[in-house]
């Protein structure tokens, strides 16, 4: 008796999930400015040092545009207002969407983002910048930048969720433009307000990167 041809699945195709393997670059990137930054490499730290005495030149001569720097840091892009945003998306998610999981997902990922940022700051332990007219302060360690790896991780988080559930190309387009100013925007107001170096925006935004690759693999292989 002759059996029924039974086709076999498809082979794999060899190639790597884009996703696996962003965050490959990602991590890589990431650790080796953490052990630049740890090293204190001296090419990497007279760069931070050379852009960061032009940027607070630059704001003690504009204080208009210092002023505003500091309204938009501490208020509009601080990583409070951030985790508000967060929230009330979380609560949104269950309230309109019954979507708890996915609201869980989110919290949890932004508050391990939040923990993995103070763990660096705790275990690089990087000095701030120090000026006799400082324009601003900040507490804590300055690798790598909360404010910026904030940003990126909520802002990638949420983009990636409306991206998902499907929006018109117009908005899309306005909601992507105001995602990367305000990730942008935020660590370049660090710089300029004095209160980090460049490398430390720069770290902020490629490890809240790789957060955000990670959890949406995690997401991805539970709801596929």
């Amino acid at each position: 008796m002759r059996t029924p041809h039974v086709e076999s699945p498809p082979r794999p195709s060899g190639r790597r999930a884009p996703a696996a393997v962003s965050a490959g670059v990602l991590g890589v990137c990431s650790a080796l400015l953490l052990v630049l930054v740890a090293s204190e490499w001296r090419p990497l730290t007279g760069l931070d040092g050379d852009i960061s005495r032009t940027t607070h030149r630059w704001a003690v001569e504009e204080p208009g545009l210092t002023q505003a720097c500091r309204i938009l840091t501490d208020w509009v892009w601080d990583p409070w207002t951030m985790r508000i945003l967060c929230g009330v998306t979380a609560a949104v998610l269950v309230w309109r969407f019954a979507a708890r999981w996915t609201a869980l997902w989110l919290v949890v990922t932004v508050a391990a983002g939040t923990a993995l940022q103070q763990g660096l700051k705790a275990a690089v332990g990087r000095a701030r910048p120090v000026w006799p007219d400082p324009v601003d302060s900040a507490q804590y360690a300055a690798f790598p930048s909360g404010h910026a790896m904030t940003a990126t991780v909520v802002c990638g988080l949420l983009l990636w969720l409306l991206h998902r559930g499907g929006m018109g190309q117009a908005l899309w387009r306005a909601v992507l433009a105001v995602a990367a100013v305000s990730v942008i925007g935020v660590g370049l107001t660090r710089v300029w307000l004095g209160v980090h170096w460049a490398t430390d925006v720069l770290g902020g935004w490629l490890i809240g990167a790789l957060v955000v690759v990670v959890a949406i693999r995690v997401h991805l292989h539970r709801h596929p």
